[in-house]
């Protein structure tokens, strides 16, 4: 009698195991290729400052998953992406015996609450995008990218009239209040598109003449707290696609770690371009498809 009751109870643990390896390589068959998307997205978010939904976005709509879906999976992957990034570039300041790269944390501070509280006028109030997420994440990501290429423009121009402008190591009054103004505006756009608050932080920072690094560091850092903080919303909703989550969220972290190193190897104006580059590109292909 016990004997034939082992066998069952043996029966059923063999049953449940071969249940749970067909569910997981189910799962891996199906969303392991957002394992990757993980790792290019952070990737591309860390080394440039622009968010990873820069590149999330457009992919997850081609693959038909919602809009408040994918604005509220790229939130979810980005908690991981971000983070690591923002780790990593952390740790990198600190060894950086550069000047200004002291100014890290006093332009993360004033950055990071206003931006927080752009996201959460948007969910307190029920504000609305003023149009669909793809044609406003297409334009919005157009006029990035310009304006980047832009000030590589300026910059071309100053070199050829021996004019090398000073890289800014004290933050001015009127640096502060327009970082102010444009965190509570980026943290808008963040809550509507998963991106936005770093892109425009790091193009200011730029077009003012801070490190190029510098710039990135202090986006990544500012997307990180900015996704933590719009993420429960999300949860709460019901939103976030988990599945994709299971396998973009770890991609995202090996993306972050690796992100640091590609930006701090790639000489400052190539890196510069390279960003205006890949958000205009991203941007124009939305828009084109759409």
């Amino acid at each position: 009698m016990f004997s034939l009751i082992r066998q069952k109870y043996f029966a059923l643990v063999v049953s449940f195991i071969v249940v749970i390896t067909f569910w997981v390589l189910y799962q891996i068959s199906t969303y392991s290729a957002y394992g990757l998307l993980g790792i290019l997205g952070a990737l591309f978010a860390n080394a440039t400052g622009a968010g990873g939904g820069i590149i999330f976005i457009p992919a997850f709509q081609q693959l038909g998953i919602t809009a408040e879906q994918s604005v509220a999976t790229s939130f979810a992957i980005q908690c991981f992406g971000m983070t690591t990034g923002s780790v990593m570039w952390l740790t990198h300041a600190k060894k950086c015996r550069i000047e200004n790269w002291s100014l890290l944390p006093t332009l993360s501070f004033i950055c990071i609450p206003f931006s927080i509280l752009g996201i959460w006028s948007v969910y307190g109030l029920g504000l609305s995008t003023p149009g669909s997420l793809s044609y406003l994440f297409a334009y919005f990501s157009i006029f990035i990218g310009l304006g980047l290429l832009y000030t590589g423009i300026k910059k071309i121009q100053s070199d050829k009239s021996n004019l090398m402008p000073k890289e800014i190591t004290v933050i001015s009054v009127k640096d502060k209040v327009a970082l102010v103004l444009l965190s509570y505006v980026g943290g808008i756009i963040t809550a509507w598109l998963s991106v936005g608050v770093g892109e425009i932080i790091a193009f200011y920072l730029i077009y003012r003449g801070y490190r190029v690094t510098l710039a990135i560091a202090v986006a990544v850092v500012l997307s990180a707290f900015s996704v933590w903080a719009g993420i429960g919303y999300h949860i709460y909703l019901d939103n976030v696609y988990w599945n994709v989550l299971l396998f973009g969220g770890p991609g995202a972290v090996i993306g972050g770690i690796l992100a640091k190193k590609l930006a701090t190897s790639i000489p400052v104006f190539q890196l510069k371009m390279f960003f205006a580059s890949w958000v205009f590109i991203a941007g124009t292909i939305e828009l084109l498809i759409n």
